[in-house]
């Protein structure tokens, strides 16, 4: 019996495997816009993921989902007009969720909504030991940023965001360690 069960088993992986093997060709890779990369010059490091920010049509629905349905510790919505958004931190155990919610039309929030009513998904943001050194390396790769310089951002540190379309389509802001 157990070598039958063994046999069953190893014929449905083979099945599964072979579902499972695609054509090179046929597989969507991961590609950037420059033909390679350099590793990060070690004067800067990258560090843990600090947050996943997700744009939400209702901030109070989102918080109390989070916080009543889930029991996750949720901080009070904090209006932050110079990047047209308010935010609410969601603590998770390793990381954070940020709910980011527009603040007038204007913001880029309010555009993000208007292509995804239902909300979603807005970018990652990743620490980084020295985010000057940081800036300043991914520039020299061709790495866009959408500012110029970093600015001050919902933790009270600099933070910069990273153009999707050099990221492999994923908005990537890097905020100081």
């Amino acid at each position: 019996m157990a070598a039958a069960l063994r046999a069953a088993v190893a014929a449905g992986a083979a099945g599964l495997f072979s579902r499972l093997h695609t054509p090179l060709a046929a597989v969507r890779g991961f590609s950037l816009c420059q033909p390679q990369h350099q590793v990060a010059d070690p004067v800067w490091n990258l560090g843990r993921l600090n947050h996943v920010a997700i744009a939400v049509p209702d901030l109070e629905k989102a918080t109390a989902f989070y916080k009543n349905i889930l029991g996750a510790q949720v901080s009070e919505a904090v209006p932050l007009p110079e990047h047209g958004v308010s935010v609410v931190f969601v603590s998770l155990g390793n990381t954070k969720m940020e709910l980011l919610h527009p603040l007038g039309s204007n913001s880029p929030i309010a555009g993000f909504l208007k292509r995804n009513e239902a909300g979603g998904i807005h970018h990652i943001c990743i620490e980084v030991d020295d985010i000057s050194e940081a800036v300043m390396d991914l520039k020299k790769k061709k790495i866009r940023t959408l500012s110029e310089e970093a600015k001050i951002g919902a933790h009270g540190k600099p933070v910069v965001f990273l153009h999707p379309k050099d990221c492999g389509g994923v908005l990537i802001e890097l905020e100081q360690a």
